[in-house]
């Protein structure tokens, strides 16, 4: 179960690994954004340092409007287990986010009260 931690605005951030074609782990933290249902979309500038190879281009609904996006194989650490997936990579991304798929394998616990994060 990976812990995480809320932003000054309620925004939900978790750390996770990014891992280059040499096998090499970056952490990185993440923004969990729900509207987002692939399962990570990183800026175009920073999948120069991962070697990830290119599948396809795909044009998706972002807030906006319609975005072409290039989609990369991609691999990643999140909660001690590594995943192979593809990742959306764009040039109007500020953050990394950690898309909706992500909660259809792992259960989220949001309690912003008790100050409560976990995924997984």
């Amino acid at each position: 179960m990976m812990q995480g931690k809320f932003g000054d605005k309620g925004e939900l951030f978790f750390e996770i690994e990014l891992i280059t074609a040499d096998g090499l782990n970056l952490p990185v933290d993440v923004m969990l954004d729900t509207g987002f249902t692939g399962f990570i979309a990183i800026n175009k500038q920073d999948l120069d340092a991962l070697g990830w190879g290119f599948i396809r281009e795909e044009e998706m609904r972002t807030a906006q409007g319609e975005t072409l996006f290039d989609i990369y194989y991609g691999k990643v650490l999140l909660d001690e287990q590594e995943y192979e997936i593809p990742v959306f990579v764009g040039e109007v991304l500020t953050e990394v986010l950690l898309g909706s798929e992500w909660l259809k394998i792992l259960p989220l616990t949001a309690n912003y009260q008790a100050g409560i994060l976990t995924l997984g």
